[in-house]
C-alpha cells in the first residue's frame, strides 16, 4: 500500500484513488497532507461514470474481469497491478493481446516498488518508457 501511494504521488499526475475505510490504516501516516494539491482520496466512486470521463489519462487497476472490460469499452488506457485470481491473466490480456496498457512488474523479492509504479503511469500517460 505504501509502496502504491508514493508511485502515484511521485508519477505527478492528478489522481483519484478508491481507498476503503478498512484499507486507510495502511496508508502512510503523512501521505493524505502531501497529495493535497495532486490527489483525491474516496471510499467509493461511480467507476463507469469516471471511466466515461475525458478528462481521465488512465486506469490504475487491479485487473479484475468487470473492471478491464469497461475500461477496454470505454477506450481507457489501463495500469494494471494483478494480485490473485483471474487478475494475472486478465493483465496479459491488458498488455499482451488487447494492447490498451501494460502491467506493474514486481522485483526479485516478489514487491511491486514505488518506482515501477510511477514508470508505469508515465509510460501510459506520456507514452514513453524509462529504462530500468
Amino acid at each position: 500500500m505504501e509502496e502504491l501511494a508514493w508511485g502515484l504521488k511521485q508519477s505527478n499526475f492528478y489522481f483519484l484513488w478508491v481507498v476503503r475505510a478498512s484499507e486507510e490504516p495502511k496508508l502512510p501516516k503523512q501521505f493524505i497532507g502531501e497529495i493535497a494539491d495532486k490527489g483525491l482520496l474516496v471510499k467509493w466512486s461511480p467507476k463507469f461514470e469516471v471511466l466515461s470521463n475525458k478528462a481521465l489519462g488512465c486506469f490504475f487497476s487491479h485487473g479484475r474481469w468487470n473492471s478491464s472490460i469497461e475500461a477496454l469499452c470505454l477506450e481507457v488506457p489501463m495500469v494494471v497491478m494483478p494480485q490473485w485470481t483471474d487478475q494475472p491473466m486478465n493483465a496479459k490480456c491488458v498488455e499482451d493481446v488487447w494492447k490498451v496498457g501494460i502491467r506493474v512488474r514486481v522485483d526479485e523479492d516478489g514487491i511491486v516498488r514505488r518506482e515501477e509504479i510511477e514508470n508505469c503511469i508515465r509510460e501510459v500517460m506520456e507514452g514513453r518508457k524509462e529504462e530500468k
